[in-house]
C-alpha cells in the first residue's frame, strides 16, 4: 500500500540523510508534540531537538511564576528547571535524537533587558513591572510576542543558524503556535524568517481545546497531515517529564491522539543530500541572548 502524503514525505527526507531539527520551545514540547514521529525518524537519521526556553530566574517571582512552581510542588525555579533539563535529556536520549538546551529564559521568568526608570526599587515589591510578560494570562498567553522580546528572537535565530548551517540542506520543525503562548510564537517566528524549509506541528495538548492561527496557515497555504505511527510508547515517554506531566494530564491519563503536521503545498519533491551527521551526544548552548 502506498504511504499517504505526510509518511511519504518523512520517509523522503530520512533516507536523503539530510538533517532535522526540531525546535521545541520549552523542555517537553518537542516530545508533547513530535514523539511519536521522533521515535520513528530518530532511529533512521541525524535528528536533534533543540530546546529553547530552558532556564529560570531567581527571585522575586510574578504571581503568575509564583502559582506555576505551586502547581508542579516546587518551591524554587532555578533547582525546578535543573530537573527539567534532566528530564528532557533522559526522554530523548531514550529516542536516540540528539538533545540540545540553549538556555534562554522561559517567558514565565524573562526580565526586561533594561529596566523601566524608577522601576527598581518597586519591582522589588511587585516583580510584574520588571517582566517582559507580567502575567500568564493577559500577556503570555496572548499570542503575540512583546517588543521587549527583539534579543530573544535574535538568539533563537542565531541557535538555528548554529545548529542547521543553510548549507546543510535540512528540515526544520518547528511549533505553529496553538494555544497562543509568546515562547511558541516566537520560535515559530524565528522558523519563519530562518529561509529553511520548515514543517510546523501542531501544539499537543493545547490543539485539543485551542484551534490554529488560520491567518498564519493560510498565509503559508499549509496543509494538515496526521502521524499514527509510534503513538503505543508515547503516554510512557510523556510521564518522563514527571515535573509537567500531573499538571498537564491530570489523573495520569495521556490520550492518544494522532500527531499534526502542517506542510506547504507541493513538498512531495526530492530532499536534496546533506553532509554526514554529526556525532550523537549532548551539549548545552550559551548564546548571547540567554539570562542566567
Amino acid at each position: 500500500m502506498a504511504d499517504d502524503p505526510l509518511t511519504g514525505f518523512v520517509r523522503t527526507v530520512v533516507g536523503s540523510g539530510v538533517p532535522i531539527l526540531v525546535l521545541s520551545p520549552h523542555l517537553d514540547d518537542a516530545v508533547l508534540s513530535c514523539g511519536g514521529l521522533l521515535g520513528w525518524a530518530g532511529r533512521r537519521a541525524p535528528v536533534t531537538v533543540a530546546t529553547l526556553f530552558t532556564e529560570a530566574s531567581p527571585p522575586p517571582y510574578t504571581l503568575s511564576a509564583r502559582q506555576y512552581l505551586k502547581q508542579t510542588g516546587a518551591a524554587d525555579a532555578e533547582e525546578l528547571y535543573a530537573e527539567r533539563r534532566a528530564e528532557d535529556r533522559r526522554v530523548l536520549e531514550l529516542l536516540d535524537v540528539r538533545w540540545r538546551h540553549a538556555a534562554l529564559v522561559d517567558g514565565l521568568f524573562r526580565r526586561l533587558p533594561r529596566p523601566r526608570p524608577g522601576a527598581q526599587r518597586l519591582a522589588r515589591l511587585l516583580p510584574e513591572v520588571a517582566h517582559v510578560y507580567p502575567t500568564y494570562r493577559l500577556h503570555l498567553a496572548r499570542g503575540r510576542v512583546s517588543p521587549y522580546d527583539a534579543e530573544t528572537l535574535r538568539a533563537v535565530g542565531e541557535t538555528v543558524d548554529a545548529l542547521l548551517p543553510e548549507r546543510s540542506g535540512g528540515l526544520l520543525l518547528a511549533p505553529l503556535g496553538v494555544g497562543g503562548h509568546a515562547d511558541h510564537v516566537l520560535v515559530r517566528t524565528a522558523a519563519e524568517r530562518s529561509g529553511r524549509p520548515v514543517v510546523y506541528y501542531s501544539d499537543f495538548p493545547y490543539n485539543q481545546h485551542a484551534a490554529a492561527d488560520a491567518r498564519f496557515t493560510g498565509r503559508h497555504r499549509l496543509v494538515a497531515r496526521a502521524w499514527e505511527r509510534g503513538l503505543d510508547r508515547k503516554a510512557e515517554l510523556v510521564r518522563g517529564y514527571r515535573t509537567q506531566a500531573d499538571a498537564l494530564f491530570p489523573g495520569g491519563r495521556v490520550p492518544r491522539v494522532p500527531e499534526v503536521y502542517l506542510l506547504p503545498g507541493g513538498t512531495d519533491e526530492a530532499w536534496p543530500a546533506g553532509p554526514a551527521p554529526a556525532p550523537r551526544h549532548g551539549i548545552e548552548i550559551r548564546t548571547s541572548g540567554g539570562v542566567s
